[in-house]
């Protein structure tokens, strides 16, 4: 009967032994996902959006003569309409239409191409813009919930398709009016600098950090800093990360 059990706790042993050091069939074969470390949930995506609302709804009575101002002077010096509507992806790529004072016109060429962003933004656009009170209309979409009064800054729905997969993690939390990359740069940032801003920012998201934007952000636009990257009026069109046979063609 010893000999009996002997064998027997040997071959378990022989057993438990064997599956620990054979790999199962999804071990080791994924690469480790680092995972944000403060998602926009519970209590913490309440305390934001209590802030949202509170801010927008009374920035929104605050600034009412600032925005009857701008209007006026968009539509006195550019016309119809007063207001530039766009659909961008918001937090997990969802479209939403974003409301903005327009700075420039619908000029176009002789095949109907609107001209370069430089050529068609105006004088009264370029001071609307210096001073962002281009970006006061978006109050309302942070009203709404379709924006944060912090978060990466929503850009073209094209750009979906472009994005890595890591640049494609901005979108994991609501976008934002500013933002980390906002205050560190700006336009004067590359595409993959301020991707690399936006990412990290949703990595690292907390109430307290959107306040240290917010008060950064204040002393920005009284500076007047990031306005304009360099050798543009604006940012220049994203048009994807390059390839890894591109990148070896060129090197």
């Amino acid at each position: 009967m010893l000999p009996l059990v002997t064998d027997l706790a040997r071959a378990a042993s022989e057993r438990a032994r064997a599956a620990v050091e054979r790999p199962g069939p999804d071990r080791a074969s994924k690469p480790p996902v680092s995972q944000p470390t403060h998602k926009q949930r519970g209590w913490r995506l309440a305390l934001k959006r209590a802030l949202d609302v509170t801010v927008a709804a009374s920035g929104l009575v605050a600034v009412a003569p600032l925005l009857a101002g701008a209007a006026c002077a968009v539509r006195v010096s550019m016309g119809a309409p007063v207001l530039f509507e766009q659909q961008r992806p918001g937090r997990h790529g969802r479209p939403f239409v974003i409301r903005k004072f327009r700075t420039m016109t619908y000029t176009c060429d002789a095949e109907g191409r609107l001209l370069p962003d430089e050529q068609r933004l105006t004088a009264v656009g370029r001071l609307i813009r210096s001073t962002s009170l281009d970006e006061l209309p978006q109050l309302w979409n942070v009203l709404k919930g379709d924006m944060s009064l912090v978060g990466p800054r929503p850009l073209l729905m094209r750009y979906l398709d472009r994005y890595t997969a890591d640049q494609a993690r901005r979108h994991d939390v609501l976008p934002g009016i500013t933002g980390w990359a906002q205050v560190n740069g700006r336009n004067q940032l590359s595409w993959d600098e301020k991707f690399a801003l936006d990412v990290w920012y949703a990595e690292h998201w907390t109430p307290l950090l959107d306040a240290k934007i917010l008060a950064r952000t204040a002393l920005s636009v009284l500076r007047r800093e990031g306005i304009s990257s360099e050798g543009h009026e604006t940012m220049p069109e994203f048009m994807g990360a390059p390839t890894a046979d591109a990148a070896t063609a060129t090197a």
